[in-house]
């Protein structure tokens, strides 16, 4: 890979729509292509390590990438005027079902730090995003979700900023590509 997972979108499930780089293009990357980097992500974004040595098998793998299609489908057509309900049954269904399942559970530790556990951190953290992405679809933020204004990028985030006006998925990416193209246009 040849950079690291790309984060702060402003929510879980959109970090996660966010491992297939270029979408839409002739040059998508995939970024979980295979279960150890799959592992690698829930590490860095889920509130449970998988256990060390774990391998996620290719099934969970594909099952994981179908997830991740089904809610940028539902988020995409959330932002239309047809609402969620647009993106059709197969990738509500599919949300939905991942949704259901065992999610990490908060703990109290000894020590007063909070804790988390899950009986398989890799699924637990994928019922997490379903559910994520669910309390989106249907929340008044649906309204802040924007598309990063950087046509090679198509990454989905939250604008957080109080006027609601940000244009780029990141700043130091695609913001930072966007002025450095326009400083050489003007020169």
């Amino acid at each position: 890979m040849a950079e690291p997972f790309r984060l702060g979108t402003g929510r879980l499930c959109l970090d996660f729509t966010r491992t297939l780089r270029h979408r839409g293009t002739d040059h998508a990357i995939e970024e979980l292509p295979d279960g150890p980097s799959l592992a690698a992500w829930v590490g860095l974004c889920g509130p449970v390590l998988p256990a060390p040595g774990s391998v996620v098998p290719a099934p969970i793998v594909r099952d994981a990438q179908q997830l991740r299609e089904a809610v940028f489908a539902l988020v995409a057509a959330a932002r239309t005027q047809g609402g969620a309900a647009a993106a059709g049954e197969e990738p509500r269904e599919r949300v939905n079902q991942a949704a259901s399942r065992s999610v990490p559970v908060p703990a109290l530790g000894e020590g007063g730090e909070l804790r988390w556990y899950a009986n398989d951190a890799v699924t637990g953290t994928l019922a997490l995003i379903a559910r994520d992405a669910l309390d989106l679809v249907t929340s008044p933020a649906v309204e802040r979700i924007r598309e990063c204004a950087d046509p090679a990028c198509n990454t989905l985030f939250l604008d957080l900023s109080r006027p609601g006006s940000r244009r780029w998925c990141s700043m130091e990416s695609c913001g930072n590509r966007a002025k450095k193209q326009r400083r050489r246009v003007a020169v």
